[in-house]
């Protein structure tokens, strides 16, 4: 897998996430603690992207 075609597999999961999370804060019964796994995965894959697209110095 290219580094490019990673990155974008890495976008879509966290776009997935995003949509995820924004439809568990609508219901009414989902636990805090799992929304906040979401956001902690989230952010986690912010960061590989943002790690894998910076420039090699």
């Amino acid at each position: 897998m290219s580094l490019s075609s990673h990155v974008q597999e890495l976008k879509k999961k966290h776009q997935s996430l995003s949509d995820s999370i924004e439809t568990a804060q609508r219901a009414p019964g989902i636990d805090d603690l799992q929304i906040v796994d979401m956001k902690r995965q989230k952010l986690k894959i912010k960061e590989e992207i943002e790690r894998l697209s910076a420039p090699v110095a």
